[in-house]
């Protein structure tokens, strides 16, 4: 993944304006609601693989939070039309996850990749690899022959995903991390120190108490949920499916803010 310069915060916040990555973003409030709902309703799929119990069973609630940490209209009365994510609380949770990658850089720990959302974030992630890699950390390779989510599981660059026929899959299941996990923990193979991810890999992989960061969007409010209780690091909120090459600014701005530009 080319990444050709490194922008100012300000710059970054501005081109997150201008992609929608941030900003006035395409996910509708309709949608966003009806997932706030969903959540606090209890249905598993919208928890994204992390545990809520009876703590989130107010949808307002789940809208207040997401107004404080992603940036949506806090308005209850707005039910249709636009909905937004703030850039700078995108910068913000990047400068954070930032610092982690700092950590596991310095420790040069084991980290491991994983998306649900290749048409967007691959990249992302394949360049944080392979910058965590050159640093000296060991990126998971995951075991093979495994399947989850009616799909192989497989990597590229170092990143796991699921492969259907012969299209990657758009998934927020946590079946695939668990799936991994569970045959890491089988063959003996230690633990990640680290998760980097979304949806529900990153989701699992942080209720299963591993130390782990991912990207989400406004209509995905359980990992900013999850962050809010402690079992993920940082939840980085973006509209995680604008064209690849977007997200090439924001990847420098992460990987120069945690020290992995060489």
């Amino acid at each position: 993944m080319p990444i050709d310069r490194v922008p100012s915060r300000q710059a970054l916040i501005e081109h997150l304006l201008h992609t929608r990555i941030a900003g006035d973003v395409a996910t509708t409030r309709e949608n966003n609601l009806d997932h706030y709902r969903e959540l606090a309703r209890g249905n598993r799929y919208y928890w994204l693989g992390l545990e809520f119990g009876d703590r989130w069973t107010d949808e307002h609630a789940v809208l207040e939070l997401m107004a404080d940490r992603c940036g949506v209209v806090a308005n209850p009365g707005h039910r249709t039309g636009q909905d937004t994510i703030s850039p700078e609380l995108t910068v913000d949770a990047l400068e954070r996850l930032a610092i982690r990658l700092r950590k596991a850089a310095a420790g040069k720990q084991c980290v491991l990749f994983a998306t649900g959302h290749p048409g967007g974030l691959l990249g992302v992630h394949q360049a944080t690899a392979a910058a965590l890699r050159a640093a000296g950390c060991e990126i998971v390779a995951i075991p093979e022959g495994l399947r989850a989510d009616d799909g192989r599981l497989l990597q590229m660059g170092g990143v796991a995903m699921v492969l259907r026929g012969a299209a990657l899959v758009h998934t927020h299941s946590p079946e695939p991390m668990a799936t991994i996990l569970d045959a890491m923990a089988a063959a003996g193979s230690p633990l990640p120190d680290l998760v980097v991810a979304d949806h529900g890999w990153a989701g699992c992989a942080g209720q299963r108490g591993i130390d782990a960061v991912g990207y989400a969007d406004c209509n995905d409010p359980a990992l900013f949920v999850g962050e809010a209780e402690g079992t993920l690091t940082v939840t980085v909120p973006l509209d995680d499916h604008v064209a690849p090459h977007h997200y090439d600014p924001m990847t420098a701005y992460l990987l120069d803010a945690a020290g992995l530009l060489g």
